[in-house]
């Protein structure tokens, strides 16, 4: 039997390559993460809802795959999550609410058909704040996730149980969502890597909220795992086009050289609109630059305008108009929703401006911010940012009240701009706070151009050296 870290730290290249070569089974590597979940659970409250017996099921139909010499899939007998506002067949996915609690499902999203059919075995799916509207994974029906290098903070949110998960080693990788930084910002509280793509690339189609119209712009669904070449492959197998997401995109997955890579010019993002991050989080984009330098790329600072107004129309479409929506939904309930939801909707209400004249010019502005935004990186295609202005906080202390120390208004603009102009982001830890909490450096590209990201992250990781786990 190998090492116990072998197995639950091990990537996906890894853990494939020792069904091929026999070294362990996918039931000893299921176990193994079964076991890790069951006993970091009552830590960590990562898990929504854990399906072990079906996994084990799954993992010694796989073993006798393996055994039989069969070909293999990307995912054979890998262990995975999902985000619990995403569909699974079988499973509840409350989305993180008490109106929601009793919602299960008969059919997978398409992106988790995708990631069966490539062979993975799903242990269950992870917690999120109500709703997926905070940046703490806190409810009234599962409680608080911790962060697994302090359990005093926050594991983010709203993707905070995927990142705690997969940080710990209770899951090889998985899927979170993102609309205005729920993969980013999680990613780099918990030390992980994580993908936010274009709309479109990956289907979001049963996801919870749903997405359409404006609000299609602002969400996506995107790979979450402990190394960049890991998010490569969950997000390969579940890019491509879907009839049930009106902004599926029939881009293709293509290959990037490191030649034409080395090429690019990277940027080291400045903007008047995004504030003053901690001196560690400037440290760490500074040395993710160092480490590009170092490798031959070419790298400058890149002065973004506009960035203001396209947080400001983040705000109107993430804020007033879905805490409208919100609210509509919950008339007659409105004491079952947990108190951070309520204080979300009471507070974008008070701004709402939902007249149709307003909100239409909203939409029009935005595709002129995202044209100007594209232009401007028209030559520097790479930028590099912190993905907020600081390291995870404490439990309680991040909210949308103006004025507070962790409001996150102010320190998340850094990850929200993106959402506005649909652009696509990734993280990859780089640094460390002074009280040993992970930093992570957000790398951005244009629509479509996922694959140079995280091309460019991978650069980063090679530069940085090996991926370490938190002590929990």
């Amino acid at each position: 039997m190998p090492a116990m870290n072998e197995l639950i730290f091990g990537s996906i290249a890894e853990i494939t390559a020792g069904y091929h070569q026999k070294k362990f089974s996918p039931v000893e590597v299921v176990k193994a993460y079964v076991e890790r979940l069951t006993r970091l659970q009552p830590k960590l409250n990562a898990f929504v809802h854990v399906d072990a017996k079906r996994a084990l099921q799954q993992a010694e139909v796989a073993t006798a795959s393996v055994m039989r010499g069969e070909q293999l899939g990307l995912l054979h007998g890998v262990p995975l999550t999902v985000k619990s506002c995403i569909d699974v067949a079988g499973w509840p996915t409350p989305a993180g609410s008490l109106l929601r609690k009793d919602y299960v499902v008969q059919v997978d999203a398409p992106l988790v058909a995708r990631l069966r059919g490539a062979g993975a075995i799903l242990l269950g799916n992870t917690n999120t704040p109500e709703y997926l509207m905070a940046y703490e994974t806190d409810n009234s029906l599962s409680g608080k996730t911790s962060n697994p290098w302090n359990l005093e903070r926050s594991s983010g949110g709203s993707s905070g149980g995927e990142a705690a998960a997969i940080a710990t080693g209770c899951s090889v990788g998985g899927v979170g969502s993102d609309g205005g930084g729920s993969v980013r910002v999680p990613a780099h509280f918990c030390g992980i890597c994580g993908l936010k793509p274009t709309p479109g690339r990956i289907p979001a189609s049963g996801h919870y909220p749903e997405g359409g119209g404006a609000f299609a712009w602002l969400g996506v669904v995107g790979p979450m795992a402990r190394t960049v070449a890991d998010v490569r492959t969950l997000f390969e197998v579940m890019a491509g086009p879907d009839g049930g997401d009106a902004l599926s995109a029939p881009v293709p997955v293509r290959a990037v050289s490191e030649e034409d890579v080395k090429k690019l010019h990277i940027g080291i993002l400045e903007s008047d609109a995004l504030g003053k991050a901690t001196p560690e989080t400037t440290a760490a984009v500074e040395r993710a630059a160092t480490l590009l330098r170092e490798q031959g790329f070419t790298v400058e600072t890149k002065r973004l305008t506009g960035l203001d107004r396209a947080i400001e129309l983040w705000w109107y479409f993430f804020g007033p108009v879905v805490a409208n929506l919100i609210r509509q939904g919950a008339v007659g309930h409105e004491e079952e929703m947990s108190p951070m939801l309520r204080e979300f909707v009471a507070l974008a209400m008070a701004e709402a401006n939902l007249t149709y004249d307003y909100f239409l010019n909203a939409c029009a502005e935005r595709d002129k911010i995202r044209a100007e935004i594209l232009r401007q990186m028209d030559e520097v295609t790479i930028l590099l940012s912190p993905v907020s202005s600081g390291p995870a906080f404490r439990h309680g202390e991040g909210n949308w009240r103006i004025g507070a120390k962790e409001n996150y208004r102010d320190t998340m603009k850094y990850s929200q701009w993106l959402n506005l102009a649909g652009f696509p982001g990734a993280v990859v830890p780089v640094g460390a706070s002074p009280e040993g909490l992970p930093i992570g450096v957000q790398v951005i590209g244009r629509p479509y151009e996922e694959e140079t990201i995280l091309a460019v992250g991978e650069a980063i990781e090679r530069g940085r050296g090996p991926w370490k786990a938190p002590n929990v």
